[in-house]
């Protein structure tokens, strides 16, 4: 009876997805986290390029 139990637990794939959509996430978040401080500089750049646009038209 125990071994009925354990084939399956064993063939049981309900959780499979939330596992592999958890591992994704995880991965996705690793690569962003590597990638924002190189883009962070190009960003606060634009930035900084349209403030003195704007401030040169306004005044």
């Amino acid at each position: 009876m125990q071994l009925i139990w354990k084939l399956k637990i064993w063939k049981d794939t309900r959780g499979q997805d939330l596992i592999e959509y958890a591992l994704m996430a995880g991965f996705v978040a690793v690569a962003a986290g590597a990638l924002m401080p190189g883009v962070s500089t190009s960003v606060s750049t634009i930035f900084s390029k349209i403030q003195s646009v704007l401030t040169a038209a306004g005044g």
